[in-house]
């Protein structure tokens, strides 16, 4: 039987996982390594209890740290994992360091690597997750592309013949957890349809105390309750600056569970965030999302309307958030729910 190892160390990667590893089932041996990337129960454990994911083979435990001690304990992790399981193929997901650290150390031994979510570009880079998915996707041997602006950015680079387009496996687990939770309770203190849900986490947001303060100011001013999910490093650098997460409209709450976060978007009036992963899972519930970035990977949730990109500045955001409700669509430009099976299809064709 193949032998397929994946590798995830982020939130956001766990729930790409979830498919995939219900995919292999029965049809390839399925090794899953955990870097330890985020490393606390909310942002780990509870996520592979509530997508029904098995316990990985292996955790590396590795933690937070300064990108090149970071990445570099995980190279030096992943290869030792490598020379004892000895993959067919490794399979990388999205644009952490645990992507890049897990596909340098698979192609310095000559094992196959596929990367899921290939060809996704910010065309922006100060931001790491660029450099990682970018590197990676020239490294890979497979390009699993989710979308075809994603094919599209991999044949101007040169990458076509690596590249299948398969859709977007966060659509297929959005879409399951989606109808299980639709009628759980909404977070305390909010009713359905009045209130907001915000997270912040990206550098060029959290670490500048004016980008900062903007974004704060700006979510105390709007019209609803608006519940912050705030990493614990948002936490800990806003206490640092001097900037209060609390006041106004705004409510700063501990990161919900993966299920939680699904229901909590879909009861909001519109979605406040600076990821990657939020705000197209806002466009796949049907929610409007504001993005505080001057780009997206995402340029469909902007083009259908869905999205709009904003400056970290108060008055910006208030406009943004309270624009409009937009057209409703019935495009699917992240495919049909289907796509970690072909992603298994396609590992199990080129072995």
């Amino acid at each position: 039987m193949v032998k397929i190892l994946s590798v995830v160390g982020a939130r956001p990667q766990f729930v790409k996982l979830a498919p995939v590893a219900h995919a292999m089932v029965g049809r390839a041996e399925h090794i899953v390594v955990h870097t330890g990337q985020h490393y606390d129960e909310l942002m780990s454990d509870v996520f592979f209890r509530d997508l029904g994911i098995p316990a990985p083979d292996v955790n590396l435990a590795i933690g937070s740290g300064n990108h090149g001690a970071q990445t570099g304990a995980m190279l030096e992790g992943i290869e030792e994992v490598l020379l004892e399981r000895r993959p067919d193929w490794v399979l990388v997901y999205g644009d952490t360091n645990s992507t890049l650290a897990a596909a340098v150390a698979a192609i310095k031994l000559h094992i196959p690597v596929a990367h899921l979510e290939a060809g996704l570009r910010s065309f922006n880079r100060r931001m790491p997750e660029e450099h990682n998915r970018v590197l990676t996707d020239h490294a890979s041997d497979l390009l699993l592309a989710p979308t075809a602006v994603a094919a599209a950015h991999l044949s101007n680079e040169g990458l076509a013949e690596k590249t299948v387009v398969v859709g977007d496996v966060m659509t297929d687990v959005l879409t399951g957890v989606r109808d299980r939770v639709a009628g759980d309770p909404l977070p305390d203190l909010v009713s359905e349809g009045d209130y907001y849900v915000a997270t912040i986490h990206r550098p060029d947001n959290t670490d500048d105390a004016d980008h900062l303060r903007g974004i704060v100011d700006g979510l105390a001013a709007l019209d609803k309750p608006v519940l912050l999910l705030a990493h614990p490093r948002l936490v800990h650098t806003a206490e640092r600056l001097g900037v209060a997460l609390e006041g106004g409209s705004l409510q700063t709450r501990a990161p919900l569970a993966y299920p939680q976060l699904v229901r909590a978007v879909m009861g909001a009036a519109g979605v406040i965030t600076d990821s990657g992963g939020l705000q197209k899972e806002a466009f796949l519930l049907r929610t409007p999302a504001t993005t505080v970035r001057p780009e997206t990977e995402w340029v469909e949730t902007v083009d259908l309307g869905w999205n709009v990109l904003v400056a970290p500045e108060r008055d910006a955001i208030v406009e943004a958030v309270h624009r409009p409700a937009p057209h409703a669509t019935e495009e699917t430009p992240y495919g049909d729910g289907s796509a970690a099976v072909r992603v298994v299809d396609e590992l199990l064709a080129r072995s």
